[in-house]
């Protein structure tokens, strides 16, 4: 299959990065047991609500960012905080922003084609992402690192990429109101932890050009039921 020179660059996922602002770098580990939800339910706004990405070629070369959308998503509230979520990440809407592609010889269509075919996300086999809460903790503040300005809680989830689901905690801005819940986070995975690689071996060319940063960036509206 045609590997496109810059479309080598990976988006995560899932998933969900903006352009600017800090991103705090996470691990991944072994999935956790799903948080049980407790409390109201609230609807994810399929409207206003997405997962924006960003990624590299190593030392920061030619940045693809892009966005994409939710199928599904549901929050639970319990005196006054999250305490449950799960969200499901419709693969086949990857978009590539054109303004991210600036080289004439270069397309986004060609770029976005590129990351649904098997060389990465493979969407017509896989055609959704997930992510299931696994805890919401009040955010340490004299140890987190380059969060989002005004965070105040550790969300934990287990990401679900392809065929592999791993756990994985960043800072978030939670807001929780009577009728309307919001959430917003920026941190950055390893994309090589849920298998995603372009070349055959760390060795290739095709991999090594490639940072295996991905920054994900959130933006969660929710109402009461």
């Amino acid at each position: 299959m045609k590997k496109i020179g810059l479309s080598m660059v990976a988006a995560a996922a899932i998933i969900f990065a903006s352009c600017s602002g800090n991103n705090a770098k996470t691990g991944a580990s072994e999935e956790q047991t799903v948080a049980e939800k407790q409390g109201d339910s609230f609807a994810v706004d399929l409207g206003t609500s997405k997962v924006d990405w960003k990624a590299f070629h190593k030392g920061g070369f030619a940045p693809r960012w892009g966005v994409l959308s939710l199928q599904s998503g549901e929050l639970s509230v319990a005196d006054g905080n999250v305490t449950a979520g799960e969200f499901v990440i419709d693969m086949k809407s990857l978009k590539v922003d054109s303004a991210s592609v600036t080289e004439a010889d270069k397309k986004a269509s060609d770029l976005e084609n590129h990351l649904k075919n098997p060389d990465f996300f493979d969407v017509e086999k896989f055609g959704t992402a997930t992510f299931k809460i696994t805890g919401v903790t009040d955010l340490d503040a004299t140890t987190a690192k380059d969060a989002i300005d005004g965070a105040n809680k550790t969300v934990s989830g287990n990401l679900t990429l392809k065929d592999s689901t791993l756990n994985i905690s960043f800072p978030a801005k939670v807001t929780v109101e009577e009728q309307k819940v919001s959430v917003a986070a920026k941190f950055t995975v390893n994309r090589a932890d849920w298998g995603i690689k372009f070349g055959t071996s760390e060795a290739d060319p095709a991999e090594w050009m490639i940072s295996k940063d991905i920054e994900i960036g959130i933006q969660m509206d929710a109402a009461k039921k």
